[in-house]
């Protein structure tokens, strides 16, 4: 039982490090919820109008490129019910590389969907091609954290 708690805390804390580094801040997030995105489990961290969406469970997969808890996915800020920012890739052609591209998507009318989208650059054995594809990026409200 012991052992479960301090798993936890420690995965909090490295979640906790993850949004601290992405908006910025010497404390925690002024607010934070959950959110569900691919498969993953997402903390939002909020401070003003800054925002960052982090990994606080990554889904079945994400390990073998190097994803885990607290790692950031995105990192921006609001204006209105727009998200504009950077968003980072993890790819199985460069494990270990992040490839980061601008993106930037509405807020849905109820609040529980954050729909980001962006063109980015495809590698091939790390190394850049002329071909680009766009992205996604769909997380959907799923709890208070």
């Amino acid at each position: 039982m012991l052992r479960k708690y301090w798993r936890r805390r420690r995965r909090w804390a490295e979640t906790a490090s993850g949004l601290t580094l992405a908006l910025g801040l010497v404390g925690p997030a002024v607010a934070d919820s959950c959110w569900t995105h691919n498969g993953s489990l997402m903390r939002l961290g909020a401070n003003g109008e800054k925002r960052a969406f982090v990994y606080e469970v990554p889904r079945r997969g994400l390990a073998a490129l190097g994803v885990k808890p607290g790692d950031t996915l995105f990192w921006g800020a609001t204006d209105g019910r727009i998200y504009r920012g950077e968003a980072r890739v993890f790819s199985t052609d460069c494990p270990g590389e992040k490839t980061i591209y601008a993106v930037e998507g509405p807020v849905s009318r109820n609040g529980a969907r954050v729909t980001l989208t962006g063109e980015r650059r495809l590698y091939r054995a790390c190394a850049p091609t002329n071909d680009f594809v766009t992205d996604r990026l769909v997380f959907d409200y799923a709890r208070q954290c």
